[in-house]
């Protein structure tokens, strides 16, 4: 591909050039000037073809040309540069030089013309260098800086000397970004290191002379943070960081200054130079004055410049700082400097953006001290626990909200923000914690029962509601069970008046962090139920007063009883009145499930009578009448509030958890005679859904929702389920029989995992699975490509029936062979779920085939089947995310099939190109033979098989294959 101007070109080629560029103008104009967007698409797409056709090294340098508008002369450069960057390999080594010069020559014509084509060009030999260096160019940014400094070529020495910065500062950001090999990049980070040498002298010589314009300092300041980000030494650097320092005084240098800072102390390489850093130490505290001014005047950008700058040497340098013990004077000086911008006035994120900047160096600076050997830490903890313990004082005084007015004048986005911050002050508290331990709580209850007891001076709700704060913060995540002035708060909470929607919300959900002491302290809920059940019936307070009932009715059940009609009442008021949003309504339904669980019998059915007729008296109406979205919400609706009710609802004893738990419970205390609640309910009500479903079968919405209802009735109760079984059995086989839906499926993978081991529920579990599996082969008869979620579903079903009652597929009556056709089919589907849940079906069915003859007959028919599919799904047609499920297949054929494995791969591997036309008949042997000698190892054939599908793919040893 030769590098040729237009002059160049014999008259054929000139004509075409021509037409070429007559089409690259008009394009050009349309992308710009078209009002059609479709017209500017198809603009850009031509555009963006021509520029890395072999054509673009001939018509990029016409666009170039004087005469041309900007915008054609920056597509020529970006062009020359996509050409450069991307299609190296095109460009003859002899061709090198003159494609230098012609970038040479440009970056001077255009260094008096439009700065984003200099740009530009200036990142075309950027690419350039990096492409030859150091071999093809060595010593290439001495030569940029000597090119530059030549005087000539009519370009006056101010433009030459911009042009050149230019240069210097995009080379290592095209470095960052460039696509360089690995081995490459090493290279050329150690030949750019090299040249550290030729910049840097440069870059001082312009910073210190008086007569340098502004622009041209602002620009040496942007070259230096360019350049550190390559490491460059610290000591190397030292005196720029000084001038950088300097520079802060002028505003139109300050920016471009605190960057070049921030990223010299941000390297990771810096905190080897620790005589450097203790040199910067009091450079970045003699800011303090600039910074004081600064929020004296509300100039923010000021303070948001000398803050990144005093949190990037503080957090970057904590432990070289504090190892420093000669100088832990200073350290601490840093240390409260920090402190001073955590704290700074103003509301966050109104007045003041700086304070979250520094939230992460408290936690870096805790992590080292008590990182430290017993002794030392003592010592440290002496100097720094008071300094944590004011910084609670200053996060607290930072998370208060604003005055009313104030706060009401905010925008949404602004609140947002300002509730992201405060939830990140909560995570720091809850850090600080495990450093102040029981004497911070002990602080904040002190504070708070001095301003709720000060008579003289009320306290602003501000102030009570961020004491509060502290309280939840910690008490949400830590264990506080233990500590002696939870009391004293529960009586605190009591006393506060609360007159604000922001305040009661904190009290709800500190209330709520209490749940679990609340239960080894039953004798309290008598002053705090009235609380919450009163903040029920306020709309404002729905997720607080809702998450914080669920919570104390899981924790505290057993004590419950005195208050439930209570309770229930309250909940059942705010129902009907249709206070809260749906999913508040399904939590509290959930609550009043825990409230139930514990009380006798008959007051289950006696409350769950009161709490459920009104909605079944609604379903009953909704389903009488003809279908419409509107109807159909409430149906959902209403069927979620049963789903949830009996998601909790459990009359046996059980771990708490077990509502959010995948996995059914295991009962351990007898039941109570007669049958479960839910049950009863249950069957009182079955003879209505069912009626519901002949109505909206063809609504996977409404099926999904009555299905819901059942699921988790089965996954709390288990065993005590049973005497629907029989129903429900049939009840699924006919909806699947005439709508096939995956949440169908799922019912009957959860019922046949609690029941088929069952002998009484045996038959009615074994008709069900029969029926969905003879529908199910149909859908495969038809094509089940665009049912991938019943493929799923059907293929995690088959796996459990395996695992839980392989008897299942013993029967006359279930098609095994092809079941197992169906499996080698879904092998092959592009979903990744999919594939993984047929993997684990094969597993189980090859783990059988010793003690089911069925299974056994069709492995011994088809095993090479299987075999084919795997090494198709390892050879590249499957994602690489998956390759451990196929080596799970691979190793447990090894180990149920060890005999007919080796045959199969021998023969499946023999055709030429399979599974990849990348591997050899040697490699192939290979795998072959390593993979039949792993019968134990199932963690070595994962990565047989991930070495495998490397060679297939043709990654093997590429950095992709380091990342995988």
């Amino acid at each position: 591909a030769g590098i040729v101007s237009a002059s160049m070109l014999l008259p054929a080629a000139a004509s075409a050039l021509i037409t070429l560029l007559s089409s690259c103008f008009q394009a050009l104009h349309q992308l710009y000037y078209d009002p059609d967007i479709e017209n500017k698409n198809l603009a850009q797409k031509w555009l963006m073809q021509a520029q890395v056709s072999p054509q673009a090294w001939q018509f990029c340098w016409a666009l170039l040309s004087p005469e041309k508008v900007p915008e054609i002369q920056y597509f020529g450069a970006n062009a020359l540069h996509t050409k450069i960057s991307r299609y190296w390999s095109d460009i003859p080594s002899d061709q090198y030089e003159s494609l230098k010069t012609q970038l040479f020559s440009q970056i001077a014509c255009f260094s008096s013309g439009s700065k984003m084509v200099l740009t530009r060009l200036c990142v075309a030999l950027a690419s350039l260098a990096l492409n030859t260096m150091p071999e093809a160019w060595p010593g290439a940014v001495a030569e940029m800086v000597r090119v530059f400094q030549e005087e000539g070529g009519g370009v006056d020495g101010r433009a030459r000397c911009l042009a050149l910065l230019e240069l210097l500062t995009v080379l290592p950001e095209e470095f960052q970004t460039s696509r360089l090999p690995q081995y490459r990049k090493g290279q050329v980070r150690g030949a750019l290191g090299c040249e550290w040498g030729s910049v840097c002298p440069l870059l001082q010589q312009l910073l210190q002379r008086t007569d340098s314009p502004g622009a041209v300092k602002a620009r040496v300041l942007r070259c230096l943070s360019s350049w550190v980000l390559l490491d460059v030494p610290l000591n190397e650097s030292e005196s720029l960081l000084h001038e950088c320092f300097s520079a802060l005084r002028d505003p139109e240098l300050f920016d471009t200054a605190v960057e070049a800072i921030v990223n010299a102390l941000s390297q990771p390489d810096s905190q080897r130079y620790v005589n450097t850093l203790l040199k910067l130490v009091p450079q970045v505290l003699g800011l303090q004055d600039q910074l004081r001014e600064a929020v004296q005047n509300g100039d923010m950008e000021t303070c948001h410049g000398i803050c990144r700058i005093t949190v990037a040497l503080g957090e970057n340098q904590t432990r070289t700082l504090l190892e420093q013990v000669d100088h832990w004077q200073s350290f601490l000086a840093l240390v409260n400097m920090i402190m001073f911008c955590t704290g700074i006035p103003g509301h966050y994120p109104v007045n003041e953006t700086v304070s979250s900047l520094t939230l992460t160096f408290w936690y870096t600076l805790q992590d080292e001290i008590m990182s430290f050997q017993v002794e030392k830490r003592t010592v440290y903890l002496q100097v720094y626990r008071p300094v944590y313990f004011q910084l609670v004082d200053v996060l607290l005084h930072k998370a208060q909200f604003p005055a009313d007015q104030e706060y009401a004048s905010w925008s949404s986005d602004e609140k947002e923000q300002f509730r992201i911050y405060r939830v990140d002050i909560s995570d720091t508290l809850m850090y600080v914690y495990e450093m102040l331990g029981a004497e911070l709580l002990s602080n904040l209850y002190d504070k708070l029962g001095r301003l709720l007891t000060n008579v003289e001076q009320p306290a602003s709700w501000q102030h009570t509601e961020a004491l509060l704060y502290g309280f939840q913060s910690i008490a949400e995540t830590l264990d506080v069970n233990y500590s002696d002035v939870i009391p004293g708060l529960i009586g605190l909470i009591t006393r506060i008046s609360v007159n604000n929607v922001h305040l009661a919300d904190t009290v709800m959900f500190t209330i709520g962090a209490l749940a679990e002491w609340l239960a080894d302290h039953p004798v309290m809920l008598g002053n705090i139920l009235p609380l919450v059940l009163h903040a029920l019936g306020n709309p404002d307070l729905s997720i607080s007063s809702v998450s914080t009932l669920k919570k104390i009715c899981r924790e505290c059940k057993s004590d419950l009883p005195p208050y439930a009609n209570n309770i229930v009442a309250v909940s059942q008021e705010v129902l009907i009145k249709q206070i809260h949003k749906t999913s508040q309504c399904m939590w509290l339904m959930q609550a009043l499930g825990f409230l139930l669980s514990a009380l006798p019998v008959e007051d289950i059915l006696r409350n769950l009578h009161s709490l459920i007729t009104p909605y079944i008296q609604q379903l009953e109406k909704l389903t009488n009448e003809t279908p419409n979205p509107s109807n159909k919400l409430a149906i959902i609706h209403i069927l979620g509030l049963l789903s949830n009710l009996f998601t909790t609802l459990d009359i046996s004893k059980q771990d708490d958890d077990s509502a959010d738990s995948s996995a059914p419970p295991v009962k351990t205390a007898p039941l109570p005679p007669g049958p479960n609640p839910v049950v009863v309910v249950l069957q009182q009500v079955f003879a209505l859904i069912q009626n519901l479903l002949s109505k909206w079968l063809n609504d996977s919405q409404v099926v999904e929702a009555v299905c819901a209802i059942f699921e988790k009735s089965v996954k709390t109760l288990t065993h005590d389920f049973a005497p629907m079984v029989s129903q429900l059995s049939e009840m699924l086989g006919q909806m699947y029989s005439t709508i096939p839906q995956v949440s169908a499926l799922d019912l009957t993978r959860q019922m046949l995992h609690i029941f088929s081991i069952e002998p009484e529920h045996f038959p009615p579990i074994k008709a069900l699975f029969e029926l969905v599996t003879s529908v199910t082969l149909s859908i495969f008869q038809q094509g089940p490509r665009d049912h991938p979620d019943i493929v799923d579903s059907f293929m995690q079903l088959q796996a459990q029936a395996l695992k839980r009652k392989p008897d299942l597929f013993l029967s006359d009556s279930l098609d095994v062979k092809a079941v197992y056709h169906c499996g080698l089919l879904s092998l092959k589907f592009p979903e990744a779920p999919t594939v993984k849940s047929t993997c684990f079906f094969f597993t189980e069915l090859l783990a059988h085939c010793s003690d089911v003859p069925p299974l056994a007959r069709v492995v011994q028919e088809d095993g090479k089947l299987l075999i084919q599919a795997v090494l198709e799904g390892i050879g590249g047609g499957a994602p690489r995310s998956l390759m451990d499920q196929f080596a799970e297949v691979l190793f447990s054929l090894n180990k149920h099939c060890f005999a007919l494995l080796g045959v199969w791969l021998k023969e499946a591997l023999q055709p030429p190109g399979f599974p990849s036309a990348r591997v050899t008949t040697e490699q192939k042997n290979n795998f072959s033979q390593q993979i039949l000698r792993e019968r134990v190892n199932k963690s070595r054939v994962k990565e047989i098989v991930k070495e495998f599908t490397l060679l297939c793919r043709g990654l093997h040893g590429t950095e992709y294959a380091a990342e995988y």
